[in-house]
């Protein structure tokens, strides 16, 4: 492959990965707007309820779903951010990462969290994070020991919504999410890959 095909390839990448993450991100504020202009917030009541059959439903809808446009602006550059740096070694991984996430945050939130309805995309944010941090002690090649330091000193801070310090906020939606971008970080690891050849 010559580098202007390379290039090409690259261009090509990013235009998909950009496509990817720009769609859900107009997906979340379709939903949103929809929801409070049509529906008067009651869309959040698909959202997680713990330990109700129904509320089962709200692990794949939750993340589409947002409180306020205050809490869907809060969630949006960390979505797109995280996001992308998850997809940066293989755009595949986006699709893993999210789907194990997903699964863990919701049943953590469904089988431990608090009473109400529990909504929106920190828990998957959460996940990535997880994973972006957790990549590199897995993995361990520089770039993604790198990588995670850099992920580590941007967003560092929000390691502490996995603790239940603010009302109001579903802190087990993070702290499972991260969880489970911690285990898809140990999935995706080339030692774990391994281990199953």
């Amino acid at each position: 492959m010559d580098r202007q095909d390379e290039t090409n390839a690259i261009a090509k990448e990013l235009k998909s990965q950009a496509l990817i993450l720009g769609t859900l991100v107009a997906i979340f504020w379709i939903v949103e707007i929809v929801d409070v202009m049509v529906f008067q917030g009651q869309l959040d009541t698909f959202g997680i309820l713990p330990r109700h059959p129904i509320g089962l439903r709200g692990i794949l809808l939750a993340p589409f779903l947002h409180g306020s446009f205050n809490h869907l602006i809060a969630n949006t550059l960390p979505f797109l951010t995280l996001g992308w740096l998850v997809m940066l070694k293989e755009t595949r991984d986006f699709f893993i990462v999210s789907a194990i996430t997903l699964l863990i945050s919701g049943l953590g939130v469904w089988l431990f969290g608090s009473s109400g309805f529990h909504i929106g995309a920190s828990g998957v944010i959460f996940g990535y994070l997880g994973f972006l941090l957790l990549r590199g002690y897995f993995e361990r090649s520089f770039v993604t020991i790198f990588l995670s330091v850099v992920v580590g000193f941007f967003y560092g801070s929000l390691l502490w919504g996995v603790l239940p310090t603010v009302p109001g906020i579903s802190w087990e939606g993070h702290l499972f999410g991260f969880i489970g971008g911690g285990v898809a970080a140990y999935l995706l690891s080339d030692r774990a890959k391994s281990k199953t050849l």
